[in-house]
């Protein structure tokens, strides 16, 4: 998994595209809110997975040299992905497309894409 097929793999969803917020710090949003951190490297990403902190810390627990909370936000639930490592693209795939899932589910019916 590189960061390219990545960032292709999160622009794909309905309704997403990409923003720089912060100088040289790519994301990828759906309506307003944030989905994917693939920040300016393409070597890791982040993602919501899970309400909060218990939830995320699954995927510390297993991918310890991997997986991270992510800085500020991570209380949230929200986790940064390295990309190349321990975790198989796949499930990386899944942790984007679950974030993705988890944004537009707490979206304004009026701010949900439409498939």
């Amino acid at each position: 998994m590189d960061g390219e097929k990545l960032r292709q793999h999160c622009l794909a969803k309905p309704g997403a595209w990409q923003d720089e917020p912060w100088e040289g710090d790519v994301v990828v949003k759906v309506g307003p809110k944030i989905f994917a951190f693939l920040g300016s490297t393409g070597t890791t990403v982040g993602v919501k997975c899970g309400k909060g902190r218990d939830l995320a810390d699954e995927w510390v627990t297993r991918f310890p040299e991997d997986a991270s909370a992510s800085a500020y936000i991570g209380r949230y639930g929200w986790n940064t992905l390295r990309l190349g490592g321990r975790i198989p693209a796949d499930e990386i795939l899944e942790a984007v497309d679950a974030s993705y899932d988890a944004v537009v589910a707490a979206l304004p019916k009026k701010d949900r894409p439409r498939e």
